[in-house]
């Protein structure tokens, strides 16, 4: 009876949330690709309204859609989508170096590429973060931006087709 008691106290020790970084890692690596998978389906189910939109006599539905992709809520879920797409993706590389090298496993290796992890994804993220935030001020907070960026895109087209044009063939 007493054995019993012990592993259960042992189970229960062992779902305990101890806040270092290898169980961050693992949280983090979970919850990144739920995120993924979360996006994917709805991905899914707006890019198929093209065709049921049509079908059930709505064409407005995707356009809809994108509506609601270009509100301040949904382009911040997609800046941190971004985020979780880096982690999940360089967080994977440091799973499948640490078991090609099992002694990486050691609590200083782990420590330390959980912090070279988090370094690498920032610095991933943070150009991509920076246009995509760009964008949501511009089309969402600042009523005379959309316009500039509208006649900076026509400048910078205008240049590429000049350059274009000039190149030898």
């Amino acid at each position: 009876m007493a054995a019993r008691g012990n592993t259960v106290s042992t189970y229960v020790d062992g779902l305990l949330y101890r806040g270092r970084e290898g169980q961050l890692a693992y949280i983090g690596q979970r919850l990144a690709g739920l995120g993924t998978l979360l996006f994917l389906a709805i991905h899914i189910v707006d890019t198929s309204s093209v065709y049921f939109g049509q079908l059930l006599g709505l064409p407005d539905l995707y356009s809809h859609a994108i509506d609601i992709y270009r509100s301040p809520i949904m382009m911040i879920g997609e800046i941190v989508l971004v985020a979780a797409l880096f982690y999940h993706g360089v967080n994977g590389l440091r799973i499948i170096l640490h078991d090609t090298f099992p002694h990486w496993w050691a609590k200083g290796f782990e420590r330390q590429s959980f912090y070279k992890v988090a370094a690498l994804t920032l610095l991933l993220w943070a150009p991509a973060a920076f246009l995509m935030g760009r964008s949501l001020y511009i089309h969402n907070f600042c009523a005379n931006c959309a316009q500039v960026a509208e006649s900076t895109m026509s400048v910078a087209a205008r240049i590429v087709t000049d350059v274009q044009r000039r190149a030898p063939r």
